[in-house]
């Protein structure tokens, strides 16, 4: 079965601002996420995120609000520019909890993606698994 998106959220202890930077800073994505990233954090800017698997995904920033939200579309072919057809979009949100951050990751887009459904399936059940992943990396990170 195919998601309508796929939905984490993890609480971490380290405010607001620190998780802000860890999720939009080039030198801070590169201690949780992955090995190489570039981000021109605003609105339109472009990124690459190099993946230890050899993976490279363009981005193509959808929202900068600090400190609360940030969005990117990826995983559109080389070379073209993200639309809601040829990419999934990332949103990140965070709020306050107590001392920390509860910080929200939603990908979403299968219901738009040009893809095969077992494509979508595939991909949905490896970024499931991604996130829950990523997100514990990231948390043992920020709280440094």
């Amino acid at each position: 079965m195919i998601p309508a998106q796929i939905e984490k959220d993890v609480l971490i202890d380290a405010p607001v601002d620190v998780v802000w930077r860890v999720i939009t800073e080039p030198d801070q994505i590169v201690q949780w996420f992955s090995e190489e990233a570039e981000i021109d954090a605003k609105p339109g800017g472009h990124g690459r995120l190099v993946f230890r698997s050899g993976e490279s995904y363009q981005l193509q920033v959808e929202a900068v609000e600090p400190p609360r939200r940030f969005a990117f579309r990826w995983v559109q072919p080389q070379g073209s520019i993200a639309r809601p057809e040829n990419s999934m979009l990332v949103e990140f949100t965070l709020e306050p909890e107590g001392e920390g951050t509860r910080l929200r990751v939603v990908e979403s887009g299968f219901d738009k993606i040009d893809w095969s459904d077992e494509q979508k399936a595939s991909y949905a059940e490896r970024h499931t698994d991604g996130w829950e992943s990523l997100l514990g990396r990231l948390r043992d990170f920020a709280k440094r």
